[in-house]
């Protein structure tokens, strides 16, 4: 068994590149569930993201070559990531009018696969106070809802941001934009978000 635990990525990135498919499996598995998370937020779909984020890391592998190390691979996946979305989002729009996608929680299932030991991801226990995971729930319904109605280019700065803890400096690499742009786009992001939620979180 191949254990590639205290490679860097930069090590795991050649190993790909040699078809060396437990590294790629170890990529998979460090970034799977931030990229899903991410992409979850931005198409309001968790079939819809399962099926983008097994896209991301296809996409990853093809075009491993063309990695030239400028910036972090989480950068890169998400630079990824953030296209498809885009894509999708496109093809949704011209198939149906409006955002795609049901709306759960903000939080969203984690991406992972089938029989594979992780996590666990249980209904709170009885020590929890049911009136707070409810009143949790909904807020995090009202939130992805409130992310759904902004545009795309405020969605995608607050969520790599705000919810993903990327830095503006991140952020920017991701986007390929300038950091003046990314904290102006994510001023106006959180006004607005201010806006969609004031009437509940007044509630």
């Amino acid at each position: 068994m191949v254990i590639c635990l205290s490679l860097s990525d930069t090590s795991l990135i050649e190993r790909c590149r040699r078809n060396d498919i437990a590294a790629f499996n170890e990529i998979v598995g460090r970034y799977k569930n931030k990229i899903y998370n991410y992409v979850y937020r931005m198409v309001g779909s968790s079939e819809d993201a399962e099926d983008l984020t097994q896209e991301v890391f296809v996409k990853m592998y093809v075009a491993l070559d063309s990695f030239r190390n400028q910036s972090s691979l989480s950068t890169w996946l998400y630079r990824i990531a953030g296209n498809l979305c885009i894509d999708a989002h496109r093809k949704n729009t011209r198939r149906e009018s409006g955002f795609g996608g049901a709306v759960t929680s903000l939080n969203g299932p984690v991406f992972s696969d089938e029989g594979e030991d992780g996590p666990a991801r249980d209904v709170a226990d009885s020590t929890y106070e049911p009136a707070k995971i409810l009143a949790q729930t909904e807020l995090d319904a009202k939130i992805q809802v409130a992310l759904s109605k902004l545009p795309e280019k405020m969605r995608t700065v607050v969520i790599l941001h705000d919810i993903e803890g990327l830095q503006y400096e991140e952020v920017a690499d991701v986007l390929n934009c300038p950091l003046g742009t990314v904290k102006s786009r994510l001023f106006n992001a959180r006004t607005a978000l201010r806006q969609h939620l004031g009437p509940y979180m007044e509630g």
